[in-house]
């Protein structure tokens, strides 16, 4: 059994942001941290105080953590970035929300006595007889305090009070990851009418006000019960103040769930794989009510499209995908009369597609629109074909001597766009062997039924159009018009790129639609690019039938099993910093490299293209965590820790050009070596520089680290492997919401199948329905068992801390 927690986050757009900037605007973006630390960063939205970013992360992690944390911020070009103002949701308020929390919550403003992180190491206990007791407080040490100066760091010192008296530690320059190993007694007080003990940290300051780090408070009457208590606790906000300007910076549109999944061993998911499997590959027998029928219309709008990615990665992962999506073709066909409408609902059918294009296909995506989109970045024209849109102010100057007309921008904006489309539409139709086989083999058989389904010749068309509904309406299309959502660009387009794009998925729309009568009336002023399309209608034609023409080999193909983990797991150039420790990596301290990370290996060489000359076997990798950054004085540094070649533990400290880089590059290695033998516990946030660790200030190089590893903080990506029991799991978590309904569904389409004509009974498949229900019943039993069981323990131990801490 594993519990697994993930964090799903869409940050929306924000409104009524104030103005930062001289120009009455500002320049927001948002950066997210999860129990302070910093998880990701959005793109920055241009001269606006209604930005919209429509950015979806998932993230893996502890089911430990506290809070999340927004933060809008105004990038400033000259100086430093402005604090608009930030969003907490803590993990009470997602754990009353299960389904999600979704909506608009006013910024606030940044209290620093609210900003504080960070875990203190305490014992407390109550020592002597009972003539004489006293309160003991020993101060460890603490980890990860929030940085309050500006090398980076802080002065921490620790105050202690009970009963009106107050004892301190001594401060410790420099430091996060403060040692004290100091101890306070005071006097045990039986009458005292406030019984508490507060464990205060607070950062030393020289010429202006200490400032607040965080507190834990004890409640002395209870820590009597236990007697001694030891551990980590987290440090505390001070009470949080009225807020005077609640509303007055704006609001952020977001949408959050926390999803904590207990998964069970496979065996216990063995009956229902095996029953969905068996539908599957039954097929449609004797119009009997099938599973798959009953699932697509019981399941609401909103859930479709998370249900549809559970099935399809399910099904990829039993070598089933085909057969899957064959069955929803033929479901869909079946009750399809106009062929106009055919996969133009959000049904099962096309959810269940639009996500395989997504899970199986992002590599080849990649490669076929890359070069056009860089194109079009890099080439920043200025496009526009529909008059009502065309600026003058926008338009430019020719020449010194006028400016251009309208008709001369839309000339030159159609001349732009037939390269642009013509370019693309050349390498979709020379990319059919780039194409996986398990996409080519399906769209094989869509192209088939949808023929079967409208033989006539009117219709000759429909089959065409089902496949390029998918590929150019809901692949190609989607990622043209927002890049970084596919992540094909760091960064969001501005105004007049994003028109471009606009304007090129436009026309790709229509080539997939080939070319109807509908799209021409609907946007008339798109007729400079007529000739264009049409000839992109007969190269994609053409391009279909090469596609759906699959070799003996590619058949071949089809019969391994399926892996959508690409050779090269994550690569690109980063800097690599010196430290005194000697290794493979560390013989190009301080030089840019092209680092690639595989399954075997992560290596490193001067350009992509050159010969690798230094590498470290993932085996040997011990953890891979963020440096802090007073440690090299910039940010965005990691440190790989491994055995090299002597036994011996080593080093590389590589920097990063971002947050989000640095964010997928761990994620990517913690990823890798997940079933690592020997990974740390701790290490250190700092560099061994001189005699002594830079955050803690211990002088034992070789000694436990200071803080605690974090190999489960990691993000969601497109190629990630199959996880057949968490997927199990969530369907089944669905199904087990939706079975009254299902019930009642079923009952409802078995009186309509009796009042048919009377078909031959199927006993293999005529109780699915009921064996669906038992299982789902005994599953349940299950899964309630371990929930019941993880949920005591977890309760005992949280019980214990709440009867210490008030």
């Amino acid at each position: 059994m594993a519990k697994r927690s993930s964090l799903f986050i869409r940050i929306v757009e924000g409104k009524n942001l104030p103005a930062k900037d001289i120009t009455g605007s500002s320049d927001p973006y948002c950066i997210v941290k999860i129990d302070n630390e910093t998880i990701i960063r959005t793109a920055t939205v241009w001269k606006t105080l209604f930005p919209f970013w429509g950015e979806e992360y998932d993230v893996h992690l502890s089911p430990s953590f506290h809070c999340v944390s927004f933060y809008v911020m105004d990038e400033d070009a000259l100086s430093r970035d402005d604090v608009i103002g930030k969003v907490c949701i803590p993990q009470s308020l997602l754990a009353d929300h299960p389904k999600g929390y979704s909506g608009w919550l006013n910024l606030t403003e940044i209290d620093p006595d609210e900003e504080v992180q960070g875990e203190i190491h305490l014992q407390i206990e109550i020592i002597g007889n009972s003539a004489a007791r006293k309160l003991r407080c020993v101060v460890f040490d603490a980890r990860d305090l929030a940085r309050k100066d500006r090398n980076g760091a802080s002065d921490p010192f620790v105050r202690v009070r009970y009963n009106s008296k107050i004892q301190e530690t001594s401060v410790i320059k420099k430091s996060c990851y403060p040692r004290w190993n100091e101890t306070f007694e005071f006097d045990l007080d039986e009458s005292a009418t406030e019984n508490l003990c507060i464990v205060e940290v607070w950062d030393w300051d020289l010429v202006s006000r200490n400032d607040f780090l965080g507190k834990v408070v004890f409640n002395v009457e209870r820590l009597k019960a236990v007697q001694r208590e030891e551990g980590w606790f987290l440090l505390r906000p001070d009470k949080s103040k009225p807020r005077l300007d609640e509303g007055n910076l704006g609001s952020l549109h977001l949408q959050v769930q926390l999803r904590d999944e207990i998964v069970l061993p496979s065996i216990y998911y063995q009956p229902f794989v095996e029953l969905l499997c068996q539908e599957v590959k039954a097929g449609i027998k004797n119009q009997k009510v099938h599973l798959i029928t009953l699932i697509d219309e019981t399941t609401t709008a909103e859930c479709r499209q998370e249900l549809a990615v559970n099935l399809v990665k399910l099904f990829l992962g039993q070598g089933l995908i085909k057969e899957f999506l064959d069955l929803l073709f033929k479901l869909e066909l079946d009750k399809t009369c106009e062929p106009n409408t055919l996969f133009r609902s959000n049904s099962l059918a096309s959810k269940s597609m639009e996500s395989f294009l997504k899970v199986a296909g992002m590599q080849y995506l990649h490669r076929i629109l890359r070069p056009s989109i860089n194109r079009v970045f890099e080439e920043k024209r200025y496009i526009e074909l529909d008059p009502s849109k065309v600026e003058s102010k926008e338009i430019g100057c020719s020449s010194l001597h006028r400016i251009h007309s309208e008709s001369e921008v839309i000339q030159q904006s159609s001349q732009f766009l037939q390269s642009y489309l013509t370019d693309l539409l050349n390498t979709i139709t020379r990319s059919a062997k780039m194409c996986p086989p398990v996409i080519r083999a399906t769209f094989q058989l869509l192209f088939k039924r949808v023929a079967e389904r409208f033989p006539e010749e009117k219709n000759q068309n429909v089959k065409f159009i089902a496949i390029t509904s998918f590929l150019c309406l809901r692949f190609f299309s989607p990622a043209i018009m927002s890049p970084k959502l596919f992540h094909l660009r760091e960064k969001h387009a501005d105004a007049h790129i994003s028109r471009a794009l606009l304007l090129l998925a436009k026309a790709v729309q229509n080539v997939g639609n080939m070319d109807n009568s509908i799209s021409r009336t609907k946007e008339a002023w798109m007729a400079p690019l007529q000739a264009t399309i049409q000839r992109g209608v007969a190269q994609m034609k053409q391009f279909i039938l090469q596609l759906i023409d699959i070799e003996e080999k590619d058949e071949l193909d089809l019969q391994k099993p399926i892996s959508l983990q690409p050779q090269v797991v994550k690569e690109g150039y980063l800097f690599i910093h010196k430290a005194r420790s000697k290794g493979p990596l560390l013989s190009f301290s301080f030089k840019k490299l092209y680092f690639s990370l595989t399954h075997e290996a992560l290596t490193c060489a001067k350009t992509p293209n050159s010969k690798k000359s230094s590498f470290v076997p993932l085996t040997s990798i011990r953890a891979a965590e963020k440096v802090e950054e007073k440690s090299f004085g910039i940010s965005h540094v990691m440190q790989i820790i491994y055995t090299n070649d002597a036994g011996q533990e080593d080093t590389a400290y590589l920097q990063c050009k971002c947050v989000n880089e640095l964010s997928q590059w761990l994620s990517a290695l913690r990823k890798v070596c997940r079933n690592n033998v020997g990974m740390l516990c701790s290490y250190h946030p700092g560099v061994f520089r001189g005699d002594k660790w830079s955050c803690c200030h211990l002088k034992d190089k070789a000694g436990l680290g200071c803080d605690k590893t974090r190999h489960g903080v990691t993000l969601r990506e497109w190629n990630d492997p199959l996880d057949p029991d968490l997927e199990a799991q969530l369907i089944f978590q669905h199904l087990l919401a939706i079975q009254e309904v299902m019930r009642e569904k079923y009952e409802e389409l078995s009186v309509l199948e009796k009042n048919e004509k009377h078909q031959s009974e199927d006993p293999e498949n005529a109780d699915c329905p009921f064996r669906l229900f038992q299982i789902l019943h005994d599953l349940e039993e299950m899964y309630q068992k371990e929930v019941s069981r993880s949920t005591d323990m977890a309760q005992q131990n949280q019980n214990h801390l709440v009867e210490l801490q008030t």
